[in-house]
């Protein structure tokens, strides 16, 4: 079998190695527009237990990528002055170009080698081949070039958020929420590797406007940024790759492929960031395309199953994802609350967590709320929303 694979990120190159692995006779192209040591952003975070569903079948990529993992249990809110830990939620963290960089040496250790530097114009340059891996991430061709088709629909959230790093290293994955005079911010951030964190800030649409970042440059912007989470940041700088102000893009394709094109990852379906789960979604795509196109004859009946099979399960995590993301859309009135209800009210806001849950996975976060709303003290005076 010929296949193409467009996109060198996670997904694509995932599933370029997994079939070249487990069919060495396989005819396979991976093309990727940027540069090998290109990538934007700085760390990607994975929920729970990391690339552990990977282990069963592919125990030697887990064992390639896990030493340069950093990992935590716990999230940390920070409101006003004030912290909170909840316990027992476990993330996982790798930078973006260090993973690149380890499943480019899978993919080279089968035999492929990849075209870097190669930016397919039109899938018209792709005859041949009897099956088309669209991996090609947000600003799919494959997707734009047949909308309809696909059934794709694609809108933004309102939120703005800039993606910087810093060297600045902290203990958990933490969400710091900040108001000023102008409107307010939130940063996730949390450590990739023993000297780099992510640090993504996010504010509502009436914040940027406020602060006229549309007018901004990304030096000025990055210094205002810099100087409202400077007691975060302690003496740090942030560090920009790119880091311009955007609004998250949700993609849904409602069919997965057409003739013998199909879509993977982003180019398929996004899920916020706020969750943690966009590159664990697209190398299980990859997974997933593999297991039915061996499970099939043909491709066209291999592609059925893969949509069938894999839709309900990424349609659960994206609904969870858009639920999660319009917690963040109204943040600054969250904000309002008292520090233990704000973080109830964080940890619940993707309805895939209830009091039962949380007791049992957090049990002295949920004993330190309990005992608030019991006992509402000095922290807990009213405020007005």
């Amino acid at each position: 079998m010929r296949i193409a694979v467009i996109g060198g990120g996670p997904g694509g190159l995932y599933f370029a190695y997994l079939w070249k692995k487990r069919h060495p006779d396989a005819e396979i192209d991976l093309f990727e527009q940027n540069a090998a040591g290109a990538t934007w952003g700085f760390g990607v975070v994975f929920s729970e237990q990391a690339l552990e569903f990977l282990r069963a079948d592919d125990p030697e990529t887990v064992d390639a990528i896990t030493p340069q993992m950093e990992s935590w249990k716990n999230i940390t809110l920070n409101l006003r002055g004030e912290s909170v830990e909840i316990e027992g939620v476990g993330f996982s963290s790798i930078g973006r170009l260090a993973l690149l960089q380890i499943l480019q040496q899978r993919v080279r250790s089968v035999g492929i080698a990849p075209r870097f530097d190669t930016s397919v114009q039109s899938v018209d340059q792709l005859q041949g081949y009897d099956l088309i891996v669209a991996a090609d991430g947000l600003n799919s061709l494959v997707r734009r070039s047949f909308e309809n088709a696909f059934g794709a629909s694609v809108s933004q959230s309102t939120n703005k958020f800039a993606w910087y790093g810093t060297t600045k290293t902290f203990a958990t994955l933490s969400q710091t929420f900040v108001a000023t005079d102008r409107g307010s911010f939130n940063a996730h951030h949390y450590r990739y590797a023993r000297d780099m964190s992510t640090f993504l800030v996010e504010c509502d649409a009436a914040t940027w406007d406020a602060y006229g970042f549309a007018g901004k440059s990304i030096e000025q912007s990055q210094a205002i940024c810099e100087d409202v989470f400077a007691a975060t940041l302690d003496g740090h700088r942030l560090i920009s790759n790119k880091s311009v102000w955007r609004n998250f893009p949700w993609i849904w394709n409602e069919r997965w492929s057409h003739g013998n094109m199909v879509l993977i990852g982003d180019a398929l379906h996004s899920a916020h960031f706020s969750i943690g789960s966009g590159t664990r979604l697209a190398i299980e795509d990859a997974i997933a395309l593999t297991k039915a196109l061996e499970a099939e004859g043909d491709i066209a009946a291999a592609l059925v199953r893969y949509e069938s099979e894999r839709k309900p399960i990424v349609k659960k995590l994206v609904t969870a994802a858009r639920t999660s993301a319009d917690w963040y859309e109204h943040f600054p009135e969250h904000m309002k609350l008292d520090l233990m209800d704000f973080a109830y009210s964080y940890i619940t806001r993707s309805g895939r967590i209830d009091d039962a849950r949380l007791r049992a996975m957090s049990p002295a976060f949920m004993a330190r709320y309990e005992a608030a709303r019991a006992h509402p003290g000095r922290a807990s005076h009213d405020r007005d929303h």
